[in-house]
């Protein structure tokens, strides 16, 4: 990656969508009891703004196709922060799913954008590596959000934890404004609403991209399903979890940050297929391990799925620019899409599960997920050679 501070500012875009878009994952018991909610229907705080980025994340790309990458990737990052302070003075949980809702229909415009943004500056190796640093950044922010929220529910109720989320957001829009360079590779869609359908029928016919949509989709259903009901089940006896341990809890999302570049590392030498379907084994296993009655032994699961779950997420989103050759923004905006109404239904298919299975009815929703990831990176990376 050609500028010193690219890196940097790739991984603050990933911090501030995930610090804000998981951030009711560890205190979903404490959000239950303060509305008064069951905590199987409190998953709808974490559904309501993937459902809004599903919605937004076409028309994100589109507009970033004519207007530029830099421009909305610092302006979404900067507009979120007004949400997010609102979510913490929401009195009605109706008035929380709102503000989350808000949330997400800004989200788009960092997510998108910046993995489209990625595509345009870099290449080859360079665009695995980038796509890996700006996962590591996703990742850093889903713990930081999530541990934020987590610590100040215990210590200084949830409004606080939201609050503070508002700051970091602040921050990791600073490092972006200062630090992404400008667009050198962007060249604008022209043509107006015909060249963007256009587009989007070139993308509707790649069996590459719908590829890559499909691992991502399977990806987030099993990453929002497995913390969104393991939180309610170590709430709950025999473990009985406080909030800022179910926050600490997520810290297990930082082994992405050392198994993410190890996996693009892979990929770059020995190819994307075999690398995925590893990961796609240790996430399996992980997911397995969460079934024992030990507390560490459960961490130890959610640390293994976590690791093969976020390497194949890298894999996928630095294969988009392989697979798509013109109108990437909007392809990525419909993989991102694609992506959060996998994750919405994590967080709200297993909830019968839930109630009539438990825990292992959940983990066998899950399972079939990560089989799904499984195949469709087979599929999907099977000509694709290693990266030189």
């Amino acid at each position: 990656m050609r500028a010193r501070g690219l890196p940097a500012a790739v991984a603050a875009a990933g911090i501030a969508t995930f610090l804000n878009l998981y951030t009711p994952q560890a205190i979903l018991p404490a959000l239950a009891e303060s509305f008064q909610v069951a905590p199987a229907a409190m998953g709808l705080a974490v559904t309501a703004p993937l459902v809004a980025i599903a919605l937004v994340a076409p028309f994100a790309g589109a507009i970033s196709d004519v207007l530029g990458r830099r421009r909305l990737i610092l302006g979404a990052a900067i507009a979120v922060i007004l949400p997010t302070l609102l979510v913490a003075t929401a009195h009605s949980f109706a008035s929380l799913l709102a503000w989350r809702f808000a949330q997400g229909l800004l989200l788009p415009f960092i997510f998108t954008v910046t993995i489209a943004y990625l595509g345009d500056e870099c290449s080859g190796p360079d665009a695995i590596r980038a796509a890996g640093v700006y996962s590591a950044g996703t990742i850093s922010g889903g713990v930081a959000g999530r541990l934020i929220a987590g610590v100040a529910a215990q210590f200084g109720g949830w409004r606080l934890g939201f609050a503070a989320v508002a700051a970091a957001t602040a921050l990791a829009a600073a490092v972006i404004g200062l630090l992404l360079p400008r667009e050198r590779n962007f060249r604008p869609v022209r043509g107006g609403v015909g060249a963007t359908l256009r587009g989007w029928q070139e993308h509707a016919a790649n069996p590459t991209l719908w590829g890559c949509c499909a691992i991502g989709a399977c990806m987030l259903f099993s990453v929002v399903a497995t913390f969104t009901f393991v939180n309610l089940r170590l709430a709950a006896p025999p473990f009985g979890l406080s909030p800022g341990a179910l926050g600490a809890v997520f810290g297990v999302y930082l082994i992405g940050v050392v198994t993410t570049p190890l996996a693009t590392r892979a990929a770059v030498h020995a190819g994307r297929r075999p690398t995925a379907l590893l990961a796609a084994a240790v996430a399996l296993a992980g997911e397995g391990l969460t079934l024992a009655p030990s507390l560490p032994l459960i961490v130890g699961g959610l640390m293994a799925a976590c690791a093969g779950l976020f390497a194949a997420q890298a894999l996928a989103l630095g294969f988009i620019g392989v697979a798509v050759q013109r109108a990437r923004s909007s392809a990525v905006g419909l993989y991102v899409a694609v992506y959060y109404v996998g994750g919405g239904l994590g967080g709200v298919l297993p909830a019968p599960l839930w109630h009539h299975g438990g825990w292992p009815g959940c983990v066998a929703l899950i399972g079939l997920a990560i089989a799904g990831m499984a195949v469709a990176a087979a599929l999907t990376f099977r000509a694709a050679p290693a990266p030189g």
